[in-house]
């Protein structure tokens, strides 16, 4: 008995003899239409459930979203180089080349562009978007969030350039790929025994080959839920690197805010044994809080930046360079997109976020270290 995709180009002769093509109903569309709606569907009602429903993304960050991470985290992280960039190309190489095929179909290609849309939102959505909503990182600190004043700000100013000064001989180191790794997997082990829900499995972070993607979109580093990989940019001044490294790791423990991720990068660095890591949280750390206080008192920045040793302001100064040259039209829209991203999940201030690690900076020190 004949199926229907069988009998689908089957032959049949005219009554002049001739043979012609009988082009039956195609059923493929149809299930990539059906199995693309549901795809969608249930992404939708996951991230519904992680707004609305209590207690949900907790839930889902602590139990579930750990399974993807040591699964697909140890699939991906055989491959040496990072697999979302190569998938990246592949996919558009292949979208490109469908396209072509098909363009006297477009009812076909948009089927199977709901379906790809349906799997790429059921990625998201488990691997980034429901965790979105779990319990901050914050609000399991041992100490209490408090407001602070602008002699508090000095002081930690202050703190940040003696501390990045003994750290002076590690402006200009560039670490290879391999120790940049692995270290930054140890200093947020490290950190994961102090703070539980930073324990587990790591994979290793990876740079992409072609940094130019990130570096016109003014991005140090990028967490990629369809592979759950780190990746950061390799081509950017040294002292971003180890704190990029632990910012993105953190994301696979489930924080997406990005304050909250830049401050984890700011802790697990300061548990490094390594020397660039150490400077790396306390340059960046300054760069944060100075900014703060040149918006507040821009005499007082002035004057505590000057204490900085030369060639700590030289690498400030050389990672200025390096952001400026890629500045226009593709970094304004690109910053648009990320603030327009960031505010659809909850944070408010968008790409301010950043800068926000100032006040968690701000409580660690007035905790930790006076």
């Amino acid at each position: 008995m004949e199926t229907e995709t069988e009998i689908r180009d089957r032959e049949t002769a005219s009554p002049s003899g001739e043979k012609k093509r009988e082009r039956q109903p195609e059923t493929g569309g149809k299930r990539s239409l059906l199995a693309g709606v549901i795809l969608l569907a249930v992404s939708a009602a996951l991230l519904a459930a992680a707004r609305k429903l209590p207690g949900f993304a907790d839930w889902y960050t602590v139990h579930i979203y750990p399974i993807w991470v040591g699964l697909l985290g140890r699939i991906f992280g055989l491959v040496p180089f990072s697999a979302a960039e190569i998938i990246l190309y592949l996919l558009a190489a292949s979208a490109l080349a469908y396209l072509i095929r098909n363009w006297r179909r477009p009812v076909r290609t948009a089927k199977k562009a709901v379906l790809l849309a349906g799997i790429l939102l059921l990625s998201y959505s488990l691997n980034c978007g429901i965790n979105y909503y779990c319990v901050p990182f914050s609000a399991g600190l041992p100490y209490e969030r408090s407001g602070h004043t602008l002699d508090e700000l000095k002081e930690l100013c202050s703190y940040l350039t003696e501390k990045a000064n003994e750290y002076r001989d590690c402006a200009g180191v560039r670490l290879d790929a391999k120790t940049y790794g692995e270290a930054g997997v140890r200093a947020m082990t490290a950190l994961g025994e102090e703070y539980p829900r930073l324990s587990g499995y790591y994979p290793r972070p990876k740079y992409l080959t072609v940094p130019w993607i990130l570096s016109v979109q003014q991005l140090a580093g990028i967490y990629s839920p369809f592979t759950v990989e780190a990746n950061y940019n390799n081509a950017m001044v040294a002292y971003n690197i180890p704190h990029t490294i632990c910012h993105e790791l953190s994301h696979l423990k489930g924080f997406m805010r990005e304050d909250e991720a830049n401050f984890i990068g700011f802790l697990a660095c300061l548990q490094s044994e390594e020397r660039q890591f150490l400077y790396s949280a306390y340059v960046m750390g300054w760069v944060y809080a100075g900014n703060a206080l040149a918006a507040s008192d821009p005499e007082a920045y002035v004057q505590i930046r000057s204490r900085l040793d030369g060639e700590i302001l030289a690498d400030l100064e050389e990672n200025n360079r390096f952001w400026n040259q890629y500045e226009g039209k593709a970094a304004e829209v690109a910053e648009a997109v990320n603030d327009t991203y960031l505010k659809a999940n909850s944070q408010e201030h968008g790409v301010e976020s950043y800068g926000m690690v100032v006040d968690l900076m701000l409580d660690w020190y007035k905790n930790e270290v006076r």
